[in-house]
């Protein structure tokens, strides 16, 4: 195998100032972290409700988020991204289309549009993760919640969503994680998120195998303290019956 080793690519200048590759890979590495942390927000928000929704008696409001889940879960990811990056715009009305296009960079527009479409993606895994943990509860704990006088939403407040989000834990972790490893797909609408930096670079240096098991650690490293993170969060919210936590 005749290639040129160089590990330390990273640290050679781009041509461009004084700027050198670790800073292309830090500036994606940003990226990265803005479309996971906003994505993760509206995944978070959304998807609790819409499994609040699935479990509540209305049946209006369990057909609101069973229809969700059904879409957005059926639908690829990356068809997602391409429909809010190329196809919503375009029903925009002309006072925000005009603004969205012209006034906006394509990278912010490319931005906007990766995080709410993997958001959007992500909330119909997280909704079933509610919904999941919301009624693997014993029911004789919604019956005397109801017998005590509470109102549904009482209910919920103070016997129900307290356990089941200490009992989801342990699956909301791993969409965490899915949610970090699926922001790779944002360069393909545009966004100059860590990915698209590493193909840039590797055109430029011919580096391949070096740059793509550098931005391997980099995922390994961040998904690994993520589930740190979770792991922690599960042991200090333990309940004994619980699924979630530890001994």
């Amino acid at each position: 195998m005749n290639y040129s080793w160089n590990w330390s690519v990273l640290w050679q200048s781009t041509g461009v100032g004084d700027s050198t590759y670790l800073q292309w890979v830090l500036v994606g590495l940003g990226w990265l972290l803005v479309i996971a942390f906003v994505a993760w927000t509206i995944a978070m928000v959304l998807g609790s409700i819409l499994g609040i929704m699935r479990t509540l008696p209305s049946k209006t409001a369990r057909a609101i988020g069973t229809g969700y889940v059904t879409i957005f879960r059926n639908v690829p990811l990356l068809i997602q991204l391409f429909i809010w990056f190329y196809v919503v715009p375009n029903f925009l009305p002309s006072a925000i289309r005009n603004w969205w296009i012209n006034d906006l960079g394509a990278n912010t527009t490319a931005l906007i549009s990766a995080s709410v479409g993997l958001g959007l993606f992500t909330a119909a895994r997280v909704c079933e993760q509610v919904r999941t943990g919301i009624e693997a509860l014993p029911t004789g704990q919604v019956n005397a919640g109801y017998a005590m006088g509470f109102s549904t939403a009482q209910l919920y407040r103070y016997v129900i969503l307290p356990q089941s989000f200490r009992t989801i834990l342990p699956p909301l972790s791993s969409e965490l994680t899915n949610c970090v490893k699926n922001t790779s797909v944002a360069s393909l609408v545009g966004v100059t998120e860590i990915i698209s930096q590493m193909k840039t670079i590797s055109e430029y240096t011919q580096n391949t195998i070096e740059i793509y098991t550098i931005v391997t650690v980099i995922f390994i490293v961040i998904n690994v303290c993520l589930i740190s993170a979770m792991t922690l969060l599960e042991k200090r919210l333990y309940v004994p019956g619980l699924i979630a936590g530890g001994k």
